[in-house]
């Protein structure tokens, strides 16, 4: 396992096959299938399959993809934070869950936050996208708290999300803010 970043709190490193159990409870958790959706995984075979097809294979394709987000003293895996290339999206968008027991603690902050900087610092992007349903007012506060802003309405997938957007500074993911 590749760690990726360290916070105070959280290691942030690439996914592997071994973590198909986890992947099982993070996609069937209630807060993933109400505001990500239902990705039909259930056994071990079809979250390795999950991981082979999204963030191992974005990994090689993109260097990047969705990364594990553990805790740091124990290596327990409490959820996934990490960047997407979508063909229907104009750049790049960031992501995260979290398993139900690690909310509210301000561990997806702590990974978001560390991801954007990585995003700027060592893969020199410019600019972050995120998608989310409007109705998830969690992950918006958190995104507009992380500096992202309310851009448009998209449809995908059948759905209607709203895109939030963001200049990715040099020194930091600090935002330039537009007045």
């Amino acid at each position: 396992m590749m760690t990726l970043i360290e916070t105070d709190r959280l290691i942030v490193s690439d996914f592997n096959l071994d973590d198909a159990a986890f992947i099982i409870k993070l996609v069937n958790s209630p807060g993933w299938l109400q505001y990500i959706g239902d990705r039909n995984i259930k056994s071990p075979e079809e979250a390795r399959q999950y991981l082979e097809n999204g963030p191992l294979k974005s990994y090689k394709q993109w260097g990047f993809g969705l990364y594990r987000v553990a805790l740091k003293n124990t290596n327990t895996a409490i959820g996934m934070c990490g960047l997407i290339k979508r063909e229907v999206l104009d750049g790049i968008d960031i992501g995260f869950a979290l398993l139900p027991a690690y909310e509210g603690q301000g561990y997806a902050y702590e990974a978001a936050k560390a991801v954007l900087d990585y995003a700027a610092k060592d893969l020199g992007m410019k600019r972050m996208l995120a998608i989310t349903m409007v109705d998830n007012a969690a992950s918006i506060k958190l995104l507009q708290k992380l500096g992202l802003r309310f851009e448009k309405m998209i449809r995908l997938n059948d759905e209607d999300l709203a895109l939030l957007a963001m200049e990715l500074g040099k020194e930091s993911h600090i935002v330039k803010e537009k007045e």
